[in-house]
């Protein structure tokens, strides 16, 4: 029996014109939707007329629903995953089903759209050919300092995702360790009615959201540490013998 396939399906951050062609016409001909959460997904379905099953699959059922998504794969259906906005297995569910997918030998098909976080990387004015990706900091406290301080003095831009109610903390402690001046770009509500893109060193960022109701979903960039390059003091005859030598 010919296996199915598993595409990986982006939707829309915000905007539902961002949603692509391939995108539709995709959710129309699979078997079957995995979903992160079955309402979103079905307004975004009615909105483009598309009528096809669902059923839910998120971060907290994602293990006992993966060997039921292989079988179906395994018997020739073609599944569609999608999360609630962006693209599946980014800060969402999914990674894991790929990872047991490819050991089942299962094609795997991506279909592209939008990456909040790439967006807000080509608008910060940042270095966008060096970059990492941290997603969610950690919950507890301490390891959130720990993880940050791991990262001080990476030279790529850092970009986090994070939610409006850990915004203030969330900044508090990226000032902390990375410092005051060092320069921070805030993309809020990327592709929605609300969006905006605001530039500050973290210290000033601090200030502005002190006493302000924080609302919207954040992506957070922090430019790379600064290089310090190392001078190295050669004699005359040092620097002669070395290019000699070449």
């Amino acid at each position: 029996m010919e296996k199915g396939t598993l595409y990986l399906v982006a939707t829309p951050i915000g905007n539902l014109e961002d949603m692509t062609y391939r995108a539709i016409k995709t959710l129309k001909e699979v078997d079957l939707i995995l979903a992160e959460d079955t309402r979103k997904t079905m307004h975004l379905l009615n909105h483009f007329e598309i009528s096809n099953k669902l059923i839910s699959f998120y971060r907290h059922n994602e293990g006992t629903k993966i060997e039921h998504v292989i079988k179906l794969l395994n018997e020739g259906q073609n599944l569609a995953l999608v999360s609630d906005a962006g693209t599946p297995a980014i800060s969402d569910p999914g990674e894991d089903l790929v990872r047991e997918a490819i050991k089942q030998e299962i094609e795997i098909i991506p279909i592209p759209g939008a990456v909040a976080f790439v967006q807000g990387l080509i608008c910060s004015g940042f270095d966008t050919k060096r970059f990492v990706f941290e997603g969610f900091l950690p919950m507890n406290k301490g390891n959130r300092k720990e993880h940050l301080r791991r990262l001080e003095n990476e030279e790529r831009t850092i970009i986090f995702y994070e939610a409006p109610h850990k915004l203030k903390r969330t900044l508090k402690d990226l000032e902390e360790v990375f410092g005051g001046e060092r320069r921070v770009v805030l993309s809020r509500e990327i592709t929605k009615l609300f969006e905006e893109h605001l530039r500050f060193t973290l210290s000033e960022a601090v200030e502005y959201y002190e006493d302000m109701d924080v609302k919207g979903e954040f992506v957070v960039l922090v430019e790379g540490a600064e290089v310090e390059e190392e001078i190295v003091e050669e004699t005359i005859e040092e620097l002669m013998e070395k290019y000699l030598s070449q």
